[in-house]
C-alpha cells in the first residue's frame, strides 16, 4: 500500500519503542515480542486482574518503524527523561531502542519540560526550535538574495 506515511510512538522509561525492548534488533520486522517485567509492571494500572496483563504483543519492528515517512515520538513525565536524554544524545545502540530515530531523516520528539529534563543540550535545542522559521525563510532565498542582504 505504499508504506506508512506518518509513524506516531511513545517511549518507554527503558527506551523502547512500539515494544520493541531493549535488545531488539535495530533491523527488526513486525512480530511477536516477548514484554519484560518493566513494561508488564508499566501496564498493570490498565488491568483488574493480574492473570489477565498480557505478557507477549505483536510489534511493528525497528526496521519498520524506520521506514516511515515521518516519525513523531511522543514523551511526557520525569520517569521519561532518561530515556529520551539517551535516545537523543547517546550512542545509537539496540539497548535503547528508540536511539535508532537518530538516523532518521524526518524525526520530531515533542516532549513536556519533564521528559526533556535530563537533555544536556536542552537550551540548544529550544534555541534552533525558536529560530526554525528564520532557518526556513534563509533557505527560500537563493544565494544573490543573500548577498544583497549583507551589503
Amino acid at each position: 500500500m505504499g508504506g506508512i506515511d506518518i509513524q506516531i510512538l511513545g517511549i518507554g522509561k527503558n527506551g523502547h519503542i512500539g515494544f520493541n525492548e531493549p535488545s531488539s534488533s535495530l533491523a527488526s520486522r513486525t512480530r511477536i515480542k516477548t514484554l519484560t517485567r518493566e513494561t508488564i509492571d508499566a501496564n498493570t494500572r490498565f488491568f483488574q486482574d493480574v492473570n489477565e496483563i498480557p505478557r507477549y504483543c505483536l510489534t511493528m519492528g525497528i526496521g519498520t518503524i524506520m521506514e516511515s515517512g515521518i516519525v513523531i515520538l511522543l514523551a511526557s513525565g520525569k520517569d521519561k527523561s532518561l530515556a529520551v536524554q539517551r535516545s537523543i544524545e547517546g550512542p545509537i545502540s539496540a539497548t535503547v531502542p528508540a536511539s535508532i530515530l537518530q538516523l532518521h531523516p524526518q524525526v520530531k520528539f515533542i516532549c513536556d519540560e519533564d521528559a526533556a529534563s535530563q537533555l544536556s543540550r536542552k537550551d540548544y535545542y529550544k534555541w534552533v526550535y525558536d529560530h526554525k522559521d528564520n532557518v526556513d525563510e534563509f533557505l527560500k532565498k537563493t544565494p544573490s538574495d543573500r548577498e544583497k542582504k549583507k551589503e
